[in-house]
């Protein structure tokens, strides 16, 4: 169980691991802060043992320090609090979601060989449906442990080596958006066809859903599981024509690796 842990930067995806740490009940103190005060605020008046506080507190009393900004961002949080980090004698993880920022360029940034876990979480976590890939570098594998048990209730929590990390990012980070915007045509596709909207986002939506239930709980391929719904001869399988034609899954390809590309740059 982590004692204390700091949240610095309550933004959306700040936020959702906070969450989720609170749902575990592994956490003791969750000392919060945050640019804007009032979100901070709201966050913790949610949060059973959540607490308002400073970055400057956090890099001092926080046991697990998480730093919910983004990568351009990050240097300039971190340079105040160096001088902090560099004189705790008490052990500490700092934890960064800034896409691109390794491991080890965080601590070139703190000029400190502390331990570090990078993680890539996405939306969905808020709702205990997401996907976070995470590493360590000078981290014990029972922190590594409790780590992915504190933040368990976001969905599911993976370890994978730090050199796949950007491309796990450009896949389920970057993915959520690819798949809004497939769910958005599939409804105004609906809508064209004479549905009310109200309906055909939800049927689009259920849909998506339940296809990748079945992808996740049969464990068949989603090749396999597509030529069962094309019947010959039948209307499914002149849709996926349509997409075919138009360049449907290069196009997605196409959409990750340019999420990957990015990543890369922000380093």
């Amino acid at each position: 169980m982590y004692q204390t842990i700091g949240l610095i930067g309550t933004g959306n995806m700040g936020s959702a691991i906070v969450r989720a740490a609170a749902k575990s009940g592994l956490a003791g103190t969750i000392l919060l802060a945050n640019r804007t005060l009032a979100k901070a605020e709201a966050l913790a008046a949610e949060l059973p043992g959540a607490a308002l506080s400073s970055n400057e507190e956090i890099a001092r009393a926080a046991r697990l320090i998480f730093l919910g900004v983004k990568p351009q961002m990050t240097q300039l949080v971190l340079d105040p609090l160096a001088p902090i980090l560099r004189e705790r004698e008490e052990r500490f993880v700092l934890v960064t979601m800034a896409a691109g920022l390794s491991c080890e360029r965080v601590r070139d940034m703190v000029d400190l060989n502390c331990p570090v876990i990078r993680m890539m979480p996405n939306t969905p976590a808020a709702i205990g449906a997401g996907v976070v890939q995470y590493c360590g570098r000078g981290v014990t594998v029972e922190e590594l442990d409790d780590f992915a048990a504190l933040l368990s209730p976001a969905g599911l929590v993976d370890q994978v080596p730090e050199g796949l990390m950007d491309a796990a990012s450009a896949v389920s980070g970057c993915g959520p958006a690819f798949a809004y915007l497939f769910l958005e045509a599939l409804a105004d596709g609906g809508v064209a066809c004479g549905l009310p909207r109200d309906k055909a986002v939800a049927y689009a939506a259920r849909m998506v859903e339940g296809a990748a239930r079945m992808v996740l709980e049969s464990g068949k391929h989603p090749g396999e599981l597509k030529d069962a719904v094309c019947s010959p001869g039948g209307t499914t399988i002149q849709g996926v024509r349509a997409l075919e034609e138009r360049g449907f899954r290069a196009a997605a390809m196409d959409a990750v690796i340019a999420a990957y590309e990015k990543t890369l740059k922000l380093r």
